[in-house]
């Protein structure tokens, strides 16, 4: 598990650093506004179409991760509840025993 985590932080830190790139070649760029403008969309599509599977595969993982953990869950609910019935079977017996008797 600490294998996909630091997968998963080592991917998010290339993609910021891949941000910072771009913001820092947009601030110090001696171009016009709308050659900057042109520039950047040319990058976002370019980075969109290069890293598309790679952010999809991420995402697929991240599903898969949350439906483990969606299971996991609900299972310990299920056992949660099953405890509790049992305790309060388990009170029940206890009660009924004890108005068997009869005090009259």
């Amino acid at each position: 598990m600490s294998k996909d985590n630091s997968s998963i932080g080592f991917g998010v830190g290339i993609l910021l650093g891949v941000i910072g790139g771009i913001a820092a070649g947009v601030l110090y760029a001696p171009r016009s506004g709308e050659e900057t403008r042109e520039k950047i969309k040319e990058t976002v599509c370019e980075l969109a179409e290069k890293h598309s599977p790679a952010v999809n595969e991420a995402k697929k993982q991240a599903m898969e991760s949350i439906d483990l953990l969606k299971y996991k869950l609900e299972k310990q609910y299920k056992k949660f509840g099953n405890m509790l019935k049992s305790k309060k079977l388990r009170k029940a017996k206890e009660l009924e025993s004890l108005s068997d008797y009869d005090f009259n």
